[in-house]
């Protein structure tokens, strides 16, 4: 008998979210959503808005397919239901990697030995987590960019496209890093970094 989900956010990335749950052998039960005008996505219906996520919580497991952080955050503080974790069976997963509730590890994405990825993360298409990282809570590794090792990162930190970190450098919570800047030394204030090397944008 397949597991059942619930996919929190109809939207592109919840496409991606349904056919990963799909790989990993779930049956799409619907999308909850608060845009009302959205009827179905990638031929699965919208069941309701966020809001009635008890209706089925008895019987399904549920993911929050939402980019944002902080938004992603809000949800899954606010309700305690059973959270899926999803890995793409192209993705390579090393020995030794924690890998918590919530998140997801898309294709080709690389995770390497002694990692750990907190809760309700998104490590994108072809992404790199090299040995030994450490991801708190609510990051988004976002499609190829690259952590070389020993890196760690505070929550909702997100890491654009094609962006690299180097090893043994830390970022803390809430910072953005743009795509394809170059994050050579820690970042220990919160905010939006830019460029090669990576400096404050704001």
């Amino acid at each position: 008998m397949s597991k059942k989900l619930v996919i929190i956010g109809a939207s592109g990335h919840g496409k991606v979210i349904a056919d990963i749950a799909l790989r990993n052998g779930y049956e799409i039960v619907g999308f909850l959503d608060d845009n009302d005008t959205i009827k179905e996505i990638g031929g699965f219906p919208l069941l309701g808005s966020v809001s009635e996520v008890a209706k089925f919580a008895s019987e399904c497991e549920f993911f929050i397919a939402i980019g944002n952080n902080r938004i992603r955050e809000m949800i899954a503080e606010k309700y305690a239901v059973n959270w899926a974790t999803l890995i793409h069976p192209t993705a390579v997963i090393g020995r030794d990697v924690e890998i918590k509730a919530g998140t997801v590890v898309m294709a080709n994405a690389v995770i390497n030995p002694s990692a750990r990825i907190g809760m309700h993360c998104i490590i994108n298409t072809g992404a790199v987590i090299e040995h030994d990282n450490f991801l708190q809570n609510y990051v988004h590794v976002s499609p190829n960019a690259a952590l070389a090792g020993t890196v760690h990162v505070g929550e909702r930190v997100h890491v654009g496209v094609g962006a690299c970190v180097k090893n043994n450098t830390n970022i803390t919570a809430d910072v953005t890093v743009g795509a394809g800047a170059a994050v050579v030394k820690d970042i220990t204030e919160a905010g939006v970094y830019v460029g090669v090397p990576a400096g404050r944008m704001r």
